[in-house]
């Protein structure tokens, strides 16, 4: 009995130690100190990031150009089969991209408990941002091509009233005779050439789509590879650059072959489409090189960096999952061409599925 107020002394004493100790390990991994970790060996990270930057350009500019060689490999020709199972690859990697990749950042970049509680805590901006960001490329998305379209055919109709004034000069000086014939074949030329505008201009309003459709792509695309070039570029831990160096290889490959598809259907002047290849090319190795420019002052961890980077994430994941969806499988899964072929249709689901499987996998290292 004597005994039984020490061993309740030292029961309470170890509750105590309990109670104060278990909320700093509870919160232990929540530093927001961007100095932390083990394993930081900059100068041979800084070797990694410079394979890292050939690597990535090599692929980006590999994947972005194999569409594009329809006009010297026929398979690869928009009209063939084999494009748009490419496509649906290509769409799978990169809705999986913005669902798995981008996103899931966006929302630990906007609800790190290194920002305040109120507000960061208490709504969820990176599902808001991203909401927001696919509403507003349907607008642009939309707005752009009616803008384009109208634009070109109120070009074309000036021309179109100019020859016809002409057509009724010239006959007007003409005899009965000739005034006969002048009814005869300017009613024959309205029809001929109410065919042709007619027949024009699905073919027209669908090029100028796809126009617009691969700027708008290309600008969501763009905007997150800035982003992970300069996450992989301000990493200072070896382990850290080595997967994300492979995953970023495959990851830029396979939304090249995405981009070069749209370009393909663009039809854009070999000058437009250097450019645009080149500026998807480059944009991830240029955000590395950024990334290693700054990797001594930058804190990753800081509020304005993890706001920047989890609004801007969110806003370029709902740019590519409205892209992925709507204007890469929707149109050409409801195209007559994949719709009246069984087994086309068949195998484009089955690339769409294995592209976005390959894409998920990678999210294991990056």
């Amino acid at each position: 009995m004597a005994g039984e107020p020490g061993r309740r002394g030292s029961c309470r004493f170890l509750i105590l130690c309990v109670l104060v100790l278990l909320p700093s390990l509870v919160l232990g991994d929540c530093t927001c100190d961007g100095a932390a970790g083990g394993g930081r060996n900059k100068r041979e990270a800084l070797k990694y990031k410079v394979g890292a930057i050939a690597a990535i350009l090599l692929a980006g500019a590999v994947g972005v150009c194999i569409p594009l060689l329809g006009k010297v490999v026929p398979a690869l020709r928009p009209e063939k089969d084999v494009f748009f199972l490419v496509k649906a690859f290509a769409a799978g990697v990169i809705l999986a991209t913005g669902l798995i990749h981008v996103l899931p950042d966006a929302f630990d970049s906007l609800t790190s408990p290194c920002l305040d509680e109120n507000p960061w805590g208490k709504f969820p901006f990176a599902g808001f941002v991203a909401m927001v960001a696919a509403v507003g490329t349907l607008m642009v998305d939309t707005y752009a091509t009616s803008y384009y379209t109208r634009s070109h055919f109120s070009k074309a109709r000036p021309a179109e009233s100019e020859g016809d004034e002409e057509s009724d000069a010239a006959a007007t000086a003409g005899d009965d005779h000739a005034g006969h014939l002048h009814v005869h074949t300017h009613a024959t030329h309205g029809h001929a050439h109410g065919s042709a505008y007619q027949g024009h201009e699905p073919g027209t309003s669908e090029l100028l789509r796809h126009r617009v459709v691969s700027q708008v792509l290309e600008l969501g695309i763009v905007v997150h590879s800035v982003i992970i070039g300069i996450s992989l570029g301000t990493s200072g831990s070896a382990k850290t650059v080595k997967p994300l160096m492979a995953a970023l290889t495959f990851h830029q490959f396979f939304e090249g072959m995405g981009l070069g598809g749209c370009i393909t259907q663009a039809k854009f002047k070999a000058r437009t489409t250097i450019i645009m290849a080149l500026f998807f090319s480059l944009t991830t190795p240029a955000g590395i090189a950024i990334g290693i420019g700054i990797s001594d002052t930058y804190d990753e961890s800081s509020q304005r960096a993890l706001i920047i980077e989890g609004v801007f994430n969110a806003a370029s994941a709902g740019i590519l999952v409205y892209m992925a969806l709507v204007d890469l499988l929707a149109a050409d899964f409801m195209s007559a061409k994949v719709q009246g072929n069984g087994r086309l249709q068949l195998l484009c689901n089955c690339f769409l599925l294995f592209g976005a499987g390959c894409m998920a996998f990678l999210a294991k290292w990056a």
